[in-house]
């Protein structure tokens, strides 16, 4: 048998550095658990549904329904979904078999290493398109690590860059695009030379405001190749801050909840905070889903309310002090003296990046937690319907549909009724249900005697507009406080959902569940069904197929597509393809799909030894849960914010030299300049030396 892969001791969960830990989410697997509601944990529903067929299965059954030539039977709400797509048993039996990979996954995969440097596949080639103080809009200097300002970082390109967005600009703008990319945070010993954490300077605060929120910046294309090159000052560049204007809008807005000293109208906020996965729209906007919010408001033990200090406390508000000690400096993020400023973070932000006037737009029907992700699709008579997973363990995934039509095309009329979408509908948490016998849920991962983790689930409604379905909260109270209407409800607690995606070929949801070393602990939910290990270190992806393919339904089946780890451990799953073909994965984060329908996944944490990566996995045919590494990134690096097209792939290389013990005078990374230059965060393109298609 072979031996498994090694594991990194390392305390701080998943692959994760506490550098990391401490700036990105205020080291929040080290704090109690927010959610102590007593709902049911996805993975005691997964080991229940293990075996639930009374007949067992070929040992390699796959995921939810397959693409092509797939026959689903969804039960309806609370009913199990009796799933087995056509060809299944010849798409196990021949997977063996090797053979062409999946158009769009034939590449040389790239093997697990630790380079220091963005490791791509032979026969590719790439560059670096854009980096943290690279200038964007006109007027900003050139960046100087050593004269950095805030002004100067209002006008450059942000830091820790996360979701990527790439959008058409039309004929006018010969082989250009527009990218979009979220800055989720800042680690100031990383970017400031002789930093005290103690004693933050004001000039580093108001840097570190100027670094977080969005950019706008467009790309040029290289003709004979997958090369793009940022713009500098282009006049559609844009940058958003942690002090630029945003407007709350929709059912919450101008709420009681929202108001403050500064804003008695409770519908203008400044800036963004943390911004993590999130999506593009059909109608040409992007998403931004504000995460880890939390970390940056102090002093929640100085509350007295009992009914506030609950609120501070679901949402995981500092007790004391926070780690950048913004509250120093501006008041807002004291909670003992602006008690709602916290409550106008942790939404959904909407940008139209065409319009460099515009106001983006706090989305608070979409309900306020930590977001990760927001991908909408459309229903059968054009709604959109949007995606979302709250990134805590234990915590909940989410979907909004809204009560609106898409109009389509670019007349103004159209662009102004697009821009309402969002703030009319319905708001929605998953409760899901597995079948299997709890004997056979034991915390390993182990299969169940029909092979596969699946079930049913439905949506519970929480609120619809103005009107509250959750008992003795008020809607604005459902939309400011969702995490607990959720818990009232009681919604099945998951793995920490990231980023969610619905396939544009399918309509399959993907749900990136990155992991939670807290399962099983003495005092917490074991395993269930959709949550199977005990201590899970690497995570799943659970695959949904909403009722009779219908978005705004109320019920879904689904399976765990992928269990992450290594492929020589029993209780890792590749939806039946052989194991031994399949690339180690640990710790899904990102997803997106390319123009084939394959899945693609960024890693947050690897725990194999490796660097985090990109992966390719089919997710129909013959070739179903065929896994391939595309690519890693450097010493403590994270992949983010994947984008698949054609002729070139983009990652966002977040944190790269964030170990312990780093700083900029004893950096831990070379990339992405070398030697004797600070470490930069910056987004990457890759295409192939022939200009060929990515995979094909």
């Amino acid at each position: 048998m072979r031996k498994l892969l090694p594991l990194i001791g390392n305390p701080h969960g998943g692959g994760r550095s506490a550098l990391t830990c401490r700036y990105r989410c205020g080291d929040a697997c080290f704090h109690e658990v927010p959610n102590t509601s007593d709902n049911e944990y996805a993975g005691d529903v997964i080991a229940r549904a293990y075996s639930r067929r009374s007949m067992l299965r070929t040992a390699a059954v796959v995921t939810v329904a397959t693409a092509a030539g797939s026959a689903i039977t969804l039960g309806g709400p609370g009913q199990s979904a009796n799933a087995t797509p056509a060809g299944e048993a010849a798409a196990a039996g021949s997977a063996g078999k090797g053979g062409e990979a999946a158009r769009g996954l034939r590449f040389k995969p790239v093997a697990p290493n630790t380079a220091d440097q963005v490791t791509i596949p032979e026969g590719h080639e790439q560059n670096v398109v854009i980096r943290w103080g690279d200038p964007i809009i006109k007027g900003a200097p050139g960046f100087n690590p050593d004269r950095q300002t805030a002004a100067a970082q209002a006008g450059q390109f942000g830091y820790n860059n996360d979701f990527l967005s790439l959008l058409p600009l039309g004929d006018e703008y010969e082989r250009q695009q527009l990218l979009v990319a979220n800055h989720e945070y800042t680690d100031e010993q990383l970017m400031f030379k002789a930093y005290d954490p103690a004693n933050p300077t004001r000039e580093q605060v108001e840097i570190a405001w100027a670094a977080h929120g969005l950019s706008v910046v467009v790309v040029q294309e290289d003709h004979r190749s997958g090369k793009l090159t940022a713009v500098s000052r282009h006049q559609l560049n844009r940058r958003l801050t942690a002090t630029s204007e945003f407007r709350m809008t929709g059912p919450a807005a101008g709420g009681a909840l929202l108001k403050t000293s500064a804003d008695p109208t409770g519908t203008k906020v400044l800036g963004t905070l943390n911004n993590c996965a999130g999506g593009t729209t059909p109608w040409g906007t992007t998403l931004h889903g504000e995460e880890n919010f939390n970390q940056y408001f102090a002093n929640a033990g100085q509350v007295t309310d009992p009914v506030q200090a609950a609120r501070l406390k679901r949402y995981g508000v500092s007790a004391g002090a926070t780690e950048r000690k913004w509250e120093w400096f501006d008041k807002r993020f004291d909670v003992a003296q602006e008690p709602n400023e916290s409550h106008r973070h942790g939404w959904v932000v909407e940008l139209d990046p065409y319009d460099v006037n515009s106001v983006p737009r706090k989305r608070t029907a979409l309900g306020r937690f930590k977001h990760e992700a927001a991908q909408p699709r459309l229903t059968e008579d054009g709604r959109p319907v949007v995606y979302m997973g709250d990134d805590e363990r234990f915590d909940y995934f989410y979907k909004f549909v809204s009560s609106k039509q898409m109009k389509k095309g670019s007349s103004r009329a159209a662009k102004e009724h697009n821009l309402t979408l969002l703030d009319e509908g319905t708001l929605y948490v998953a409760k899901l249900t597995g079948d299997t016998p709890p004997a056979e849920l034991d915390g390993s991962g182990k299969p169940p005697s029909d092979g596969e983790f699946d079930g049913s689930g439905v949506w519970i409604k929480l609120a619809t507009g103005n009107v509250s379905h959750v008992e003795g909260m008020t809607a604005e109270e459902v939309y400011v406080f969702t995490r607990q209407a959720a818990d009232k409800v009681g919604a099945t607690k998951m793995d920490r959902p990231e980023d969610v995606e619905p396939s544009p070929r399918t309509g399959r949801v993907y749900v990136a569940l990155t992991n939670n070393t807290d399962r099983g602990k003495a005092g917490k939910e074991g395993a269930t069904e959709a949550n199977p290990r005990n201590l899970n270190k690497h995570g799943q992806i659970l695959e949904l197929a909403e009722n009779f393919d219908d978005p705004a339904g109320d019920g879904f089946a689904w399976r765990l597509f992928l269990v992450a780890g290594d492929p020589n451990d029993p209780a890792t799953y590749f939806a039946g393809f052989p194991k031994e073909r399949v690339s180690p994965i640990s710790c899904p984060d990102n997803v997106a799909f390319d123009p084939h329908g394959n899945l693609w996944i960024s890693t947050d944490g690897n725990q194999l030894g490796s660097h985090d990566g990109l992966f390719g996995v089919a997710t129909a045919g013959e070739r179903r849960g065929e896994l391939k590494q595309f690519l890693t990134v450097p010493r403590g690096a994270e992949t983010c914010g994947p984008i698949i097209q054609d002729k070139r792939v983009l990652v966002a290389v977040q944190h790269p030299g964030e170990l312990d013990g780093a700083s900029v005078e004893k950096p831990q990374s070379v990339w992405p300049d070398g030697p004797g230059k600070i470490v930069r965060p910056a987004v990457v393109s890759v295409w192939r030396k022939d200009g060929k298609n990515i995979g094909v």
